[in-house]
């Protein structure tokens, strides 16, 4: 008879992983952020009373950014490990570099808010500058212009960009479609003055020199817009899946019906934040409005006679050309400053509404 002893229960043996080594309490990035800002006002404060100088608010939120980097490094590579460590290392920097580039967003924004609203007024938007050499006076011929101008551009562009990338995606195939794609790349990178004196020369030819006229802004405006509108279309279109096409020829349908039909529809939410996004691009363009159009101080509604001024210029002759006071003047810039940000903005957040409402619904 074979009596079996009993076996003595195995004991796990504990892996040595880093990530469940050890971690650090969810509120030690903020202590440590406390700490090295605390550090850093202590220096400055203590520096700035032996100099006999105040205060440096910026310096020491600056060194107490870099004393948090390695410090949050150190504690992590002691507690958690050098995965850990590392990682929490790449999220400090990738956040610095965030804080950094929204340091001048936040502080241009402050400036032009604080310093246009004191003109942000009803005599600005219902007045133009006609008579009008010191105090009082308003933006209205600029922005009707901006908007005559960028509008004309637009409509002008839109299409020929639009059909561009359609033929490009659909249609282009060997040397002209290369040819087109490599003219949009250099017309792309092209300064925005050349456009002004491709406008101007244009209409020179017709009208002789020195003319200014308001469509040649606009199509100024349409030489910058048209390669935005090629490239933003035809990387939309290219996101279309090739089964789409392939279902829809697969029941007869023919291509050119299959791109109005399919394609278009489904890419239609990235063409137009495309096409918004090029439109708030030109509208802030101030070197080809200049010599192109040229600027006025009254209304013009017609963009084949006459100068038409627009809110860039308006922006500039006011900084420029100040008069006596110039307080007066500085501030028509400022307030047209905010208004051309405001009008981007506008663009922008109807960008995102037609992006959300025309995207394409996959739930059933």
């Amino acid at each position: 008879m074979t009596v079996t002893t009993p076996q003595e229960p195995r004991t796990a043996t504990p892996i040595a992983n880093s990530l469940t080594a050890g971690r650090l309490p969810a509120s030690a990035p903020w202590v440590i952020l406390g700490v090295a800002m605390a550090v850093s006002a202590a220096l400055f404060a203590i520096v700035g009373f032996a100099a006999g100088a105040g205060f440096d608010w910026g310096g020491a939120i600056a060194v107490g950014g870099l004393l948090y980097i390695p410090s949050i490094w150190i504690f992590s590579r002691l507690v958690e490990g050098a995965r850990r460590a590392t990682d929490r290392l790449v999220t400090a920097l990738v956040t610095a570099a965030f804080v950094l580039a929204m340091i001048p967003l936040i502080s241009l924004a402050i400036t032009v808010i604080t310093l246009g609203a004191s003109r942000f007024d009803v005599e600005f938007f219902t007045s133009s500058m006609r008579n009008v050499t010191g105090e009082g006076g308003g933006a209205l011929h600029a922005i009707v212009g901006t908007l005559l101008m960028t509008g004309t551009a637009a409509i002008i562009s839109i299409p020929i960009g639009l059909l561009a990338s359609i033929y490009l995606v659909e249609y282009g195939r060997g040397r002209l479609a290369q040819g087109i794609t490599f003219l949009v790349d250099v017309m792309t990178g092209i300064p925005s003055i050349v456009a002004g004196l491709f406008a101007y020369a244009l209409f020179a030819i017709f009208f002789g020199p020195g003319v200014r006229l308001g469509i040649a802004g606009a199509i100024a405006l349409a030489v910058l817009m048209i390669p935005v509108v090629v490239r933003s279309s035809e990387e939309m279109l290219r996101l279309v899946p090739n089964e789409l096409r392939e279902a829809a020829y697969a029941l007869g349908v023919p291509k050119w019906l299959t791109i109005l039909k399919v394609v278009l529809p489904t890419s239609i939410a990235g063409i137009t934040t495309g096409i918004m996004l090029s439109i708030a691009r030109v509208i802030g363009e101030t070197a080809p409005l200049l010599i192109a159009a040229g600027f006025t101080q009254s209304m013009n509604y017609n963009l084949f006679e006459g100068r038409m001024s627009s809110l860039p210029v308006f922006v500039y002759t006011q900084y420029a050309n100040q008069g006596n006071p110039p307080e007066a003047y500085l501030d028509r810039a400022w307030a047209g400053a905010l208004t051309l940000i405001l009008i981007v903005m506008a663009l922008n957040l109807i960008a995102r509404l037609i992006a959300r409402f025309f995207a394409p619904k996959f739930g059933r």
